[in-house]
């Protein structure tokens, strides 16, 4: 079985990062014992890495050179932007233990749009928040192996991504 439309595609990889200055460094490690799933072809993963997935099986490996253009884009500087302390708050209580600088915290636009943003300083004016992607700026390269490929479920298909082991799990 391969890579391709509704299979569910656990892998294991090694992601270095490149911002174009200090150099390629390492990012992230996802074992073979605990390898990352998605569903093929649901958009759950960079289009340059599904492409270099694509029709490879268990045990193949892969690699993958995606410039930040292709990836999450270029840092925006337009995306820091201070949030009225009053966001922070549940049933009418304020939320104290989100507002922490370096936490990242989940949130919505005006139009109930999820996003999540990293608290960057607390202060007078509000909370400052970066709402970039974390790899944002970022050329990324992904080296790695198939660890396995399976049918997806027909819920799994329905809710556009995997579950079980590796993948999203629902309460």
């Amino acid at each position: 079985m391969v890579a391709e439309k509704n299979k569910v595609v656990s892998i294991a990889y090694e992601l270095h990062v490149d911002d174009g200055e200090s150099g390629r460094e390492f990012f992230e490690k996802v074992e073979a014992s605990d390898p990352f799933a998605f569903l093929f072809g649901a958009d759950n993963v960079l289009p340059k890495l599904e492409e270099a997935i694509a029709g490879k099986g268990k045990g193949e490996t892969f690699d993958v050179f995606i410039p930040y253009t292709e990836g999450y884009g270029d840092y925006n500087e337009e995306k820091k932007v201070v949030v009225p302390k009053s966001a922070f708050k549940e049933n009418g209580e304020k939320q104290r233990h989100l507002m922490k600088v370096g936490n990242v915290v989940s949130m919505q636009d005006d139009r109930g749009n999820p996003m999540r943003g990293e608290i960057l300083k607390i202060d007078y004016r509000g909370v400052l928040m970066d709402f970039n992607p974390p790899l944002a700026g970022f050329d990324l390269y992904f080296s790695g192996e198939i660890v396995d490929v399976r049918e997806a479920e027909e819920s799994e298909i329905e809710h556009g991504h995997a579950h079980g082991p590796g993948g999203h799990h629902h309460a």
